[in-house]
């Protein structure tokens, strides 16, 4: 089955979003924390995104609807630490955004991606 034009569009979104978001997570714990700390947090982390990705790319729409709860925790830690930690706030800002822009580009791309459904068919009356 091809994949039409805007949902393989959608999904280079997606995956370019996924890595601005790791890279968000990577460079904020690894200016802030011990190298041992920052790779243990990294590891952490970051698993959950390693083991999705490669379905994400391949398009699978499963992964993308388990993708958009992995979100959830990205969103609320980079909060938490917006409104707690001062100096960490464009790093949190940036990580709470991109979390909540990855949510949107994948259910954006289950919508674009979805079946077409079949269309009804009118009962006759007995």
């Amino acid at each position: 089955m091809s994949e039409a034009g805007p949902a393989r569009a959608a999904r280079a979104v997606v995956a370019a979003l996924v890595a601005l978001l790791c890279l968000d997570y990577l460079g904020w714990h690894l200016t802030r924390l011990s190298p041992a700390a920052a790779t243990l947090a990294c590891v952490v982390g970051l698993a959950p995104w390693v083991y999705v990705a490669p379905s994400l790319w391949r398009g699978e729409r499963r992964r993308y609807a388990i993708a958009t709860l992995l979100t959830a925790p990205y969103l609320g830690y980079g909060v938490m630490e917006f409104l707690a930690n001062r100096g960490a706030r464009a790093w949190a800002l940036g990580l709470a955004l991109l979390s909540v822009v990855l949510f949107v580009a994948l259910i954006g791309y289950l919508r674009l991606s979805r079946p077409a459904a079949a269309a009804p068919s009118a009962r006759t009356a007995p």
